[in-house]
C-alpha cells in the first residue's frame, strides 16, 4: 500500500480506498516508492484518471508522483486546482469563476494561472509548510467548502456538514451552533465555488 491517497488537509496518506481523481504537485517520490517531500512545484492540479490512452506505472523513478482525491472537494480542499492540458474545459471553467469571485486581484482573463497558482501557494502552505485555514461564518460557505471541527474534516453541504474519511461521507450532521468555523479550503478557491464553479462530490453518507 503506498503513500499517495490526499485528504482535506492537504496530506498524503495510506489507504486501501480508491481516488477518482489524479493529482500531481511534481516529483516527491525517491527510490523505494517513498514520499520525501509534501511538494515540489507551486501549480498544485487536478488530472483524469485516464488520457489519451497514456500508461504511467505508479511512482516510476524520475517522473512526477501520482497523487489521488476522493472527489473534487477534498482536491480543492487540498489547494488543487483543474489541470490545463487533460481538463482544460473545467480549468477553463475554474479560471473564469475564479476572476469572477476575486476582483481584488486586478486580473482579467488573459492572466497566466501560473500567476493564480502563486496566490493558491500563499493561501495553502504556511512559512513552516502547514496548512492554511482561516475562519467564516458557516451560514456564508457555499456547498463543496470543507471546514475543519476536532481536527476532522467535515464536507458543507445542503444545509448539513459530512465527515470526510478516505472512503466517503460519513451520514449528515446539523451545521455547527457556533456559527465561525475552520475553513480547509482555500479562501480563493471559496469564491470561485460560489461564483459558479460546480466541482464533482462524492455522494454524502455513501463508502467507496
Amino acid at each position: 500500500m503506498l503513500q499517495n491517497r490526499v485528504n482535506p488537509q492537504g496530506d498524503i496518506i495510506k489507504t486501501k480506498a480508491r481516488g477518482a481523481w489524479l493529482g500531481n504537485r511534481g516529483q516527491l517520490h525517491g527510490k523505494g516508492k517513498t514520499i520525501l517531500r509534501p511538494f515540489k512545484n507551486k501549480a498544485w492540479i487536478i488530472c483524469l484518471l485516464q488520457f489519451k490512452n497514456r500508461h504511467r506505472q505508479i511512482m516510476a523513478p524520475n517522473l512526477w508522483t501520482e497523487l489521488f482525491f476522493l472527489d473534487e472537494a477534498t482536491a480543492f480542499a487540498a489547494g488543487h486546482r483543474p489541470c490545463f492540458e487533460c481538463r482544460r474545459e473545467d480549468a477553463k471553467r475554474f479560471k473564469t469563476a475564479w476572476l469572477k469571485g476575486n476582483p481584488q486581484y486586478g486580473f482579467d482573463e488573459k492572466v497566466l494561472i501560473g500567476k493564480i497558482d502563486e496566490i493558491l501557494y500563499a493561501e495553502r502552505i504556511t512559512a513552516d509548510n502547514g496548512k492554511v485555514i482561516f475562519e467564516a461564518n458557516v451560514d456564508s460557505l457555499p456547498d463543496g467548502t470543507f471546514i475543519q471541527l476536532s481536527n476532522d474534516a467535515y464536507l458543507v453541504a445542503n444545509r448539513s456538514i459530512y465527515k470526510w474519511a478516505p472512503e466517503g461521507y460519513g451520514e449528515a450532521e446539523p451545521l455547527p451552533e457556533n456559527k465561525s468555523v475552520s475553513v480547509l479550503t482555500p479562501r480563493s478557491v471559496v469564491e470561485a465555488i460560489r461564483n459558479g464553479y460546480i466541482q464533482q462530490l462524492a455522494t454524502p453518507g455513501n463508502h467507496q
